[in-house]
């Protein structure tokens, strides 16, 4: 008898106790049962975001990825639907993987498959049992109203690797070419034959028929990416403009697994980077070979941008999954059968070549103002306003002359630290999470803040999830910050005299 997986996930989410763990946040996406990682599907339809996410309901005690699916009209509440993507075909009995989506206006819906305004694609693994060999394939399903979701009949679209590639090659992400209209684009991660990263670019006019264009090359930066570690996950391309020269830019975002460059930084076990250039055809030009972590952060990886409408437009919206790969062992899996979560979503901006995020959601105008605004402290003060809370957004900024400050969450014995720590020559960001619940992955961790960037501390924290920005948004960090369950609040935390310039707070639970 034919197991019915999705009957067996409704039943495993419906004998759940996750959201009662005191872990469990509130404004960021996390699984109603078992494990969650990277953003799928990712897309905005009539003011509502959609937010799909790789899903394994039976986790720890069962391996099987499913695509999960909530939604939100104010990128701060989600609600929960039944899962997406059932890995219930011979081409994805091992899982349903990582991959995107295309939102499509009315009329080009009218020759889409299946008439559908709404198009998923991902990455259907099957593994031999005996072997072991994988088989990676690029498939489809559509749906028409974003309740009922349907498996393309002739998957797979693409229905193994090309020539000279192992079977490492995953993560599809589909885009309009804003160059070639009525034409489709398609980038996957790959590993080549001699075990080195790269990706590949698909064209498409139908989304059905997609023909190999080649690598992704990178012609004018002087080899920097031609040997970038061992296989590259999760490549995505987002346009912008950048603040300071007008032009606009394509930024390659992606996860170059096994990288160690010789610079600050790449300390998880796979980072996440960026680099910038202008795509003509499949070469990023104008790229010379710089690139940067996008999250500084203990727990980031596999961002993945929104995908909208062109009568829908808006900002270039981010989430990123707020863990990594081996870190499966936190505290809650045992207090709540659940493990992981997304990042809140952040705007994406370019300024002078570098990406500046910050929360979608910008603080309310009705924001609390802090008591603690224009007086002199020393030591640490409890910030009077956040008592009795457990996720909120803080919002501080110090005179410029301060040395050391921030902030500190949870209570006297298990906490994080959050500071801004000044010399004179250099600004640095130093979190230390060595006195919390989870450590394991990195317990302490120094940033060098770029020149310029204002003193001023953005905190978003969620019961266990915490996200930091630095400045307007030059640095990002996150992390996950176990700190004690009952704690409420923070305090300010100065190594000498501080006077904050501005501050204000508000709460979310």
């Amino acid at each position: 008898m034919t197991e019915d997986l999705r009957a067996a996930a409704l039943a495993a989410i419906n004998r759940s106790h996750a959201a009662a763990d005191p872990d469990y946040p509130v404004v960021h996406l996390a699984p109603p049962v078992g494990r969650l990682n990277d953003p799928n599907g990712l897309l905005v339809d009539s003011g509502t975001y959609h937010a799909f996410y790789q899903f394994s309901p039976f986790h720890p005690h069962r391996k099987l990825v499913y695509w999960g699916h909530a939604s939100s009209q104010d990128l701060l509440n989600w609600n929960h639907h039944d899962p997406t993507i059932i890995p219930d075909s011979y081409y994805d009995l091992s899982g349903a993987y990582s991959g995107g989506a295309v939102v499509l206006e009315d009329e080009e819906a009218a020759s889409a498959p299946a008439g559908a305004p709404y198009q998923f694609f991902y990455t259907g693994n099957l593994k031999d049992p005996v072997t072991d060999e994988r088989t990676a394939s690029q498939c489809l399903v559509t749906s028409a109203d974003l309740d009922a979701f349907v498996k393309w009949p002739d998957n797979p679209l693409l229905p193994d690797h090309p020539a000279g590639y192992t079977s490492h090659y995953r993560d599809p992400q589909v885009w309009r070419d804003p160059d070639v209209p009525g034409s489709f684009r398609m980038i996957l991660g790959v590993q080549r034959e001699d075990l080195t990263g790269a990706a590949l670019l698909y064209r498409s006019e139908d989304l059905l028929s997609w023909r190999l264009e080649g690598e992704l090359t990178f012609p004018d930066a002087d080899g920097a990416f031609d040997r970038f570690g061992y296989m590259w996950e999760c490549p995505g391309l987002v346009r912008l403009t950048d603040e300071l020269t007008g032009q606009e830019r394509d930024v390659l975002i992606w996860c170059p697994q096994g990288i160690r460059p010789d610079a600050e930084g790449y300390e998880n076990i796979f980072p996440c980077v960026y680099t910038v250039g202008r795509l003509e055809g499949t070469e990023l030009r104008e790229c010379d070979g710089t690139f940067a972590e996008v999250d500084r952060g203990f727990e980031f990886y596999a961002p993945q941008a929104f995908a909208r409408r062109p009568g829908e437009p808006g900002p270039v919206l981010l989430v990123g999954w707020a863990g990594n790969a081996s870190e499966d062992d936190q505290p809650s899996i045992e207090t709540g059968g659940w493990v992981h979560a997304l990042t809140v979503p952040r705007t994406l901006a370019l300024r002078g070549g570098r990406l500046v995020q910050r929360p979608a959601e910008p603080l309310p105008g009705d924001a609390a103002a802090l008591s603690a605004v224009g007086e002199r402290l020393e030591g640490s003060a409890a910030i009077t306003e956040l008592e009795g809370h457990r996720s909120w957004r803080l919002q501080l900024e110090a005179d410029s002359d301060a040395e050391r400050w921030g902030v500190r969450i949870g209570d006297d014995t298990c906490y994080v630290t959050v500071e801004l720590v000044s010399d004179g020559a250099a600004t640095r960001l130093v979190v230390d999470r060595s006195h919390s619940r989870y450590t394991q992955h990195g317990d302490r961790r120094t940033v060098t803040v770029p020149t310029g960037v204002r003193p001023r501390l953005e905190v978003l924290h969620d019961r266990s999830v915490t996200e930091v920005f630095v400045g307007d948004g030059e640095v990002a960090f996150t992390l996950r910050s176990f700190v004690a369950p009952g704690a409420t609040g923070a305090e300010l935390i100065t190594g000498g005299a501080l006077r904050l310039k501005e501050g204000g707070v508000v709460f979310y639970d």
